[in-house]
């Protein structure tokens, strides 16, 4: 292994020495979805020239992807405006007409079963049978008391009771339980199904935070999340909408699709050998394969007109080309984090940073299309939920792979039907989702039909003319849906997530995790402790920052809280070079 060395002591500020030989920082952003785009936009609007976005899959977006089928827009991922009132997407897109063509039925502040408020939500039992309207009022109201009292927890500091296990689940569960079996005014036969919509409710929440079970989200840190005021909008010609208008102000040469990186060499300033024999490309060659010339036995090296400056991130592409970059932007999601953070960055990340991906939760929520020549349902109800009789006791949302189905907690309406036809979304997450996720659409299809035939008690239910699905969980550059704070973890760790690196702190754990927290394979390629401390003259600071949706702490899941990352990003290093540009650098 070569030993380390510290670079050398520079007599001028490293950012003002670099912006003066190349006139500009160059800033690669990895990801153009809603986070990674708001950054790129910002960053060229505030006059940088030098920015780079790689995205790994074959079309801009991330996690929000409209598809067109006929002259129907469904949403396989991002649905919903979260509130009107203050929130940048809601404003760009209401500014642009998106909204002109959404029905008052698509603007919405329920909560649950957001796509339409006309008409009725039908609860219908596994036995085939509707549950009393009345029921379903009264169950609501209980559960919706109970869920206001979720959010005390963190916003008025109560303490968190041994019983409850700081789950959300078990908290709610037990609660509405105890209240169901102690009312005296309703006859055992009530109290058991309103027992078994406990869980029917609890699914549909699961989908919401995009968690395997309520039981895993935090209830401590729950009411942390801030909901933006004002009712949900849907954008009739699709939530993609919003992410071309993103794209509008970035020139096309700006964003490489098809280009997944392999992994992040930062630090470089410190002069230890951080990586594979890769070359990085040149300045003006921003086209050049640098597989095509490596050599082996050598450093990354960069491009800088003074063989002592270094450039301080190399970013290495999975097709080999390797980019020199004085910051990036990381707006990956918490799913591809915790997949692959051991060899996406050299060297390893900060013990607290690794803490925090394992501490926070990123589940699969899916979405399930069923097109149907007529509609088999009456023009009153909004959706169709499904009530198994015989989770009255449950106390999991775990099911047997062979019963993964079970987790479909209902399907809704789309309405209108001049626009959508006869469309049912149904809806699945956790780990039954990914079980989906590996079955055909036939199979898929089939088991949907037949779950409907059972719940209704119409046995002649035909099959859709059309399925179409979504698939987060099993795709390798998203791996879930979105992020939850997951027992365990609160709204800090979601800040350690987004803490650019290198840390300005002057301690070890700034610039590498301790050994211990290091898997094997990457021990051998560690420097010795005391080379983690280089000189502070010579670091550049904010070399790799964070964004996505997962580093908000406040929005986290959703696309306003992801665009708002993306410009937080590019505010800290428009701020960090304001002076320079000011001064005509």
């Amino acid at each position: 292994m070569q030993s380390c060395e510290s670079s050398g002591d520079s007599a001028d500020d490293p950012l003002s020495r670099g912006l003066r030989r190349r006139g500009q920082p160059r800033v690669v952003v990895i990801g153009a979805g809603l986070a990674g785009l708001a950054a790129a936009k910002a960053l060229l609007e505030q006059g940088f020239t030098d920015v780079t976005v790689l995205e790994a899959s074959s079309r801009i977006g991330g996690r929000v992807q409209s598809v067109k089928l006929g002259h129907a827009t469904f949403e396989l991922g991002a649905t919903w405006i979260h509130g009107s009132h203050g929130n940048p997407i809601y404003h760009l897109a209401e500014a642009n007409g998106l909204l002109e063509e959404t029905t008052d039925g698509e603007r919405s502040v329920g909560r649950i079963s957001l796509y339409s408020k006309n008409g009725v939500a039908c609860y219908l039992t596994n036995r085939g049978c509707r549950v009393p309207k009345d029921v379903v009022e009264e169950f609501s109201d209980l559960y919706n008391e109970v869920y206001n009292l979720t959010q005390e927890f963190f916003r008025h500091g109560k303490p968190v009771n041994a019983e409850s296990q700081n789950s959300v689940g078990v908290f709610t569960r037990e609660e509405v339980r105890n209240r169901i079996r102690n009312d005296p005014d309703d006859p055992e036969a009530t109290k058991r199904l309103k027992l078994a919509m406990i869980q029917q409710y609890l699914k549909v929440e699961s989908c919401e935070s995009s968690s395997h079970s309520m039981d895993e989200v935090s209830l401590s840190a729950f009411g942390e999340w801030t909901e933006i005021p004002g009712a949900h909008h849907i954008i009739p010609s699709g939530f993609m909408q919003v992410v071309e208008l993103l794209a509008e102000g970035i020139p096309a040469h700006v964003i490489q699709l098809g280009k997944p990186v392999r992994c992040i060499h930062w630090d470089q300033a410190s002069g230890c050998p951080r990586g594979p024999e890769i070359e990085p490309r040149g300045e003006s060659d921003h086209n050049h394969d640098a597989g095509e010339g490596s050599q082996g036995g050598e450093e990354p090296r960069g491009d800088r007109q003074d063989e002592d400056e270094q450039w301080p991130v190399v970013v290495e592409c999975e097709d080999c080309e390797v980019i020199p970059a004085d910051h990036v932007i990381v707006t990956v999601s918490l799913g591809v984090l915790k997949r692959q953070y051991t060899s996406f960055f050299r060297p390893s990340l900060p013990a607290e940073k690794v803490a925090a991906i394992h501490r926070l939760g990123i589940g699969t929520t899916d979405k399930i299309f069923l097109e149907f020549e007529e509609p088999f349902w009456g023009p009153e109800c909004n959706s169709l939920q499904f009530v198994w009789e015989d989770e009255a006791e449950s106390r999991t949302l775990t099911y047997p792979p062979e019963l993964w189905y079970r987790k479909i907690c209902g399907f809704d309406v789309l309405y209108p039907p001049e626009r959508y036809g006869h469309v049912l979304s149904g809806w699945i997450c956790g780990e039954e989702a990914l079980l989906m996720e590996k079955c055909d659409d036939e199979a898929v299809a089939e088991i949907c039909t037949e779950m409907l035939r059972q719940f209704t008690g119409n046995p002649n239910i035909p099959k859709p003319r059309r399925i179409l699905r979504s698939a987060w969980g099993s795709n390798p550059y998203f791996r879930g849906s979105y992020s939850y704070t997951q027992v365990g973890s609160s709204g800090a760790d979601v800040e350690k997530l987004a803490k650019p690196l290198p840390y300005t702190e002057s301690s070890k754990t700034a610039q590498g995790s301790s050994s211990e927290q290091l898997p094997g394979h990457l021990l051998s390629s560690k420097c010795p402790e005391q080379s983690l401390e280089p000189n502070r003259g010579s670091i550049k600071p904010m070399q790799v920052l964070f964004s996505g949706e997962a580093t908000h702490r406040k929005y986290y899941s959703t696309t306003h809280g992801a665009l708002l990352s993306g410009q937080r990003e590019a505010a800290r290093l428009i701020e960090m070079y304001r002076d320079l540009f000011q001064q005509g650098t």
